[in-house]
């Protein structure tokens, strides 16, 4: 039982390690940004601006129909109308009364 515990502990002495280290620093509400240094800003202007560029090399497609292969092309485009020539359905109400 001893050599069981020993290999527990080290386990949980192991993990814990590499659990910490991998710890980065999250900003709390009301903490201060830190300040850039100027090559941070200049990296930070370059990458935006390569987006920009990288958004630019997108091209612009129509609309597109997903079902376009399934449905035939004498199909019509909008559903048929009920026939409203039938008699409406009066709607049941409840009055209080037992009718």
């Amino acid at each position: 039982m001893g050599m069981r515990v020993l290999v527990a502990t080290a386990m949980l002495v192991l993990l814990t390690g590499s659990a910490l280290a991998e710890d980065n620093h999250v900003p709390r509400y009301g903490e201060e940004d830190k300040d850039k240094s100027q090559e941070q800003i200049r990296a930070d202007k370059a990458a935006e601006r390569a987006y920009q560029r990288s958004l630019g090399n997108i091209p612009d497609k129509g609309p597109s129909d997903p079902w376009s292969t399934v449905r035939s092309n004498d199909a019509p485009k909008t559903a048929a109308k009920p026939d409203t020539a039938a008699k409406p359905v009066k709607p049941k109400t409840k009055t209080g009364a037992n009718n």
